[in-house]
């Protein structure tokens, strides 16, 4: 089973063509590949899936955080299906963590912290007034907003799996980088595929995304229906940011991939 060959998308990103007004109008962009990947090196990886309650709840969270409703419709309709396939063709599934203590209890997060050595809290540069006075100006009136921040304070407190994502047995649950690394390390895997919330945020940037692991060697691709974006008034309607991080990511990191082609090219092998 181990080996196996599907679709995957990549993004072209030469040759500028300089007879054009704009030369990287030039690029070729966009192309669909064959690409083969090796089973037992591989893992799907399902990062932030958090059960963030209803806007019934947490009204201003939601107003904060608009791509809420898409996450859980992904998490509703994508996941099962694709976790599903992934169990039970026996690939590696790791979940990424952070924002509360509410995976402290798993096996797979117990496991991760007997694998990896711990993280060093990183030196902070200190504050002063005015630097005080900026990020306060920054939480008011750039996100989340005053009239927000109890709703969010509130949602994080009671965080939890969405129960879809939510890790089965000893599956590995890592909170950083380190752990994420050490649970690679000890299942032979060298390239990591993401699904969760969301794509151009927190599973480039946040521990144990992306940008950590592709500096550790690890080839980190993504699947285009199980990942959404923080928009904003001018994308929302079209997720262009979405499309622009899986650009990213394509350019940056690895591939592309479609959830029916994986499934499919998995429950095949």
């Amino acid at each position: 089973m181990s080996q196996i060959r599907l679709p995957a998308a990549c993004y072209q990103q030469f040759d500028a063509d300089y007879t054009r007004d704009v030369p990287g109008e030039g690029y070729a962009g966009w192309r669909r590949i064959e690409a083969e990947l090796d089973l037992d090196r591989t893992a799907v990886v399902v990062m932030h899936t958090w059960d963030t309650g209803t806007r019934e709840q947490y009204p201003g969270w939601y107003r904060a955080v608009e791509y809420i409703p898409r996450a859980q419709t992904i998490a509703e309709t994508v996941f099962p299906p694709l976790l599903s396939a992934v169990r039970g063709r026996g690939v590696t599934l790791f979940h990424v963590v952070g924002g509360g203590d509410y995976y402290k209890d798993c096996p797979g997060y117990r496991r991760a912290l007997s694998l990896a050595e711990p993280e060093p809290p990183l030196e902070q540069i200190a504050p002063d007034p005015t630097l005080e006075s900026l990020r306060q100006f920054r939480a008011r009136h750039v996100f989340v907003g005053r009239h927000n921040q109890a709703d969010v304070d509130a949602g994080f407190r009671r965080l939890d799996f969405q129960p879809q994502a939510r890790p089965v047995g000893d599956e590995g649950v890592a909170e950083n980088a380190s752990q994420i690394f050490a649970l690679c390390k000890a299942a032979g895997v060298n390239h990591l595929i993401y699904a969760g919330f969301a794509i151009n945020w927190c599973l480039l940037m946040s521990p144990g995304g992306m940008l950590d692991m592709s500096r550790r060697g690890v080839m980190c691709s993504a699947f285009r229906q199980a990942v959404t974006a923080v928009e904003n008034k001018e994308t929302a309607r079209n997720e262009q940011h979405k499309e622009e991080a899986l650009w990213r990511v394509s350019l940056a990191f690895g591939f592309v991939f479609d959830v029916d082609d994986f499934v499919g090219s998995i429950n095949a092998s």
